[in-house]
């Protein structure tokens, strides 16, 4: 793994996919329905996880609120959304990005955590094996009660991943690791509160 940055050999061209719940939720599978629901709020819907515990039990230590876009699989990509935290747990208050996610032994996933530690605040790697830190991060994220914008952009040739939150132009975090190229993409957390809207995926 290499320190990433924002230059990229692909760009994303065409959307594939777009969300707003105003539909529903059947496009997804949701791996604990239980602690997921459809939200409204002034006639706007999202996808909300309710409770911080889940019946889900990842083979290896992993979040535990996971939502994948059903029939999708990509290797390069991009995926924007936006997410409201709605409870501050403190310095692991998350959210969560799933991608190259070959099944619940082997993903990638972005730990959008508030304060920075080797388990907290990192691109992760779930390698039949309990989530490792590809990242040394050290910038917190400046989380409350708004509604924030995350983008993760993927390019399997180079090996990039870069994450942004908020500011669109400079990423929160970056990395290179080849490890996983085509497969799924979710979103979730790893056991915090939140509503997630507006989801635009590009190839």
């Amino acid at each position: 793994m290499l320190a990433g940055g924002p230059a990229r050999a692909w760009e994303p061209s065409e959307t594939v996919f777009e969300e707003d719940f105003e539909d529903g939720t059947d496009r997804w599978e949701i791996l604990d329905p239980g602690t997921w629901k459809l939200s409204e709020t002034d006639g706007n819907h999202a996808l909300e996880i309710t409770a911080r515990k889940s019946e889900y039990e990842p083979p290896h230590r992993s979040p535990l609120h996971v939502a994948l876009v059903k029939d999708l699989e990509l290797a390069d990509f991009e995926i924007t959304f936006r997410v409201r935290s709605t409870l501050d747990t403190g310095n692991h208050r998350d959210c969560c990005v799933f991608f190259n996610y070959q099944d619940n032994k082997h993903f990638y996933y972005v730990h959008l955590g508030a304060k920075p530690d080797p388990h907290s605040g990192q691109i992760m790697i779930v390698n039949d094996a309990d989530r490792l830190a590809l990242t040394e991060n050290e910038k917190t994220v400046p989380w409350d009660d708004d509604w924030h914008t995350v983008k993760l952009v993927r390019d399997t040739t180079k090996g990039s991943i870069d994450v942004y939150f908020d500011d669109m132009q400079s990423p929160h975090l970056s990395v290179v690791d080849k490890t996983f190229g085509k497969g799924r993409i979710g979103i979730g957390s790893f056991d915090d509160l939140n509503e997630f809207d507006q989801i635009v995926i590009r190839k």
